[in-house]
């Protein structure tokens, strides 16, 4: 059975064999869809502030 993963960053299924994985030091794993998504995340940005996020967009109303 192939496992299913969602976006860390924006909350998009990942298709099978696509994204990467990130591993912190403590043993979180993060999975990102795009390099877009991994940036964003390594700026430290909140994905409920960016507006094209599921989290931004039902933090706004619009979902």
């Amino acid at each position: 059975m192939v496992d299913k993963y969602v976006c860390s960053f924006c909350g998009e299924g990942l298709e099978p064999g696509t994204g990467k994985m990130f591993v912190r030091r403590d043993g979180t794993i993060f999975y990102f869809c795009s390099t877009k998504c991994q940036n964003n995340y390594r700026l430290g940005r909140v994905p409920r502030r960016v507006e094209w996020t599921a989290a931004g967009r039902k933090a706004r109303g619009k979902e």
